[in-house]
């Protein structure tokens, strides 16, 4: 059983994945982003080594489908731990997850260039935002879906299976299966 020290220690880490205010500044939460951080580099040190390569993208994640998971570097996670995806995902250059809470990412996911994925939330209240209290909401992404070059997804959406989204939306809401989005805020503009 965890001694009051180690409550303590991760109580921060523990309001932020129960979607419950929490102090982004906290050490723990600090000391885990430096980890992501140094996870996120050594891919591209070992982007042309596969079995190191694919263990390095495991050890960064919370969970990966396979073995076929590409990530082209730079790319850039809060923490990594949080994020969690299915079979042949594919991620291109220059992409940001900010997995403050669960991210869930299907099988046969494509993101583009520059996708950016934002579970955290700032209050809007500027007294509130110097606090340095923020929330978190989870984000879903279904499977076979593609996210075009430097689109945006904010926090607590579900997106559908077979949906794409074009690039340069932002997308605020939930998406159903099936559809093309694009837009911002992004609007369904065909069903598949």
């Amino acid at each position: 059983m965890a001694n009051s020290n180690d409550d303590d220690k991760y109580a921060e880490q523990i309001k932020m994945l129960a979607g419950k205010p929490y102090f982004g500044g906290d050490p723990y939460l600090t000391e885990l982003r430096k980890q992501s951080q140094e996870r996120t580099a050594n891919l591209a040190v070992v982007r042309n080594e596969p079995e190191k390569y694919s263990a390095a993208i495991r050890e960064l994640l919370g969970t990966v489908g396979d073995d076929k998971a590409i990530m082209e570097s730079p790319v850039f996670f809060d923490y990594g731990c949080n994020t969690h995806v299915g079979k042949r995902f594919y991620m291109n250059a220059m992409c940001v997850i900010l997995d403050c809470a669960r991210v869930d990412i299907g099988d046969d996911v494509l993101f583009g260039p520059s996708v950016q994925v934002y579970t955290a939330e700032h209050p809007v209240d500027p007294a509130a935002r110097l606090t340095g209290v923020e929330s978190a909401r989870p984000i879903k992404i279904g499977n076979n879906v593609w996210v075009g070059g430097g689109a945006i997804i904010l926090p607590g959406v579900t997106i559908g299976n077979g949906v794409t989204i074009g690039a340069g939306s932002v997308v605020t809401k939930d998406i159903p299966d099936n559809v093309v989005v694009v837009g911002n805020p992004a609007r369904v503009v065909k069903h598949v």
